[in-house]
């Protein structure tokens, strides 16, 4: 199997949004999956407006925050994993 085909068979983001203190990711194949920001201090923290500047990076596998440096990847959103900050 080829990295490509590797990325390909990976869950990936289509949107990003906020409701309240969730962080909300649309992926491709349709699901939605919510997280409290709690998990994510940088974000929690950050302004709406700096929240709505994000990169889909990865082919899609993951989320890129340029004006707060936050990076998440799906499959750590997936797992409940909380950043590290």
């Amino acid at each position: 199997m080829s990295i490509s085909e590797k990325v390909a068979n990976k869950p990936q983001v289509k949107k990003v949004y906020f409701i309240r203190n969730m962080l909300c990711v649309l992926l491709e194949d349709g699901r939605e999956i919510r997280v409290p920001l709690e998990y994510y201090p940088r974000l929690k923290n950050a302004t709406a407006k700096q929240r709505k500047n994000y990169q889909i990076i990865g082919n899609g596998t993951g989320i890129h925050w340029p004006d707060v440096d936050e990076d998440l990847s799906v499959e750590a959103i997936i797992e409940g994993q909380p950043s590290r900050f």
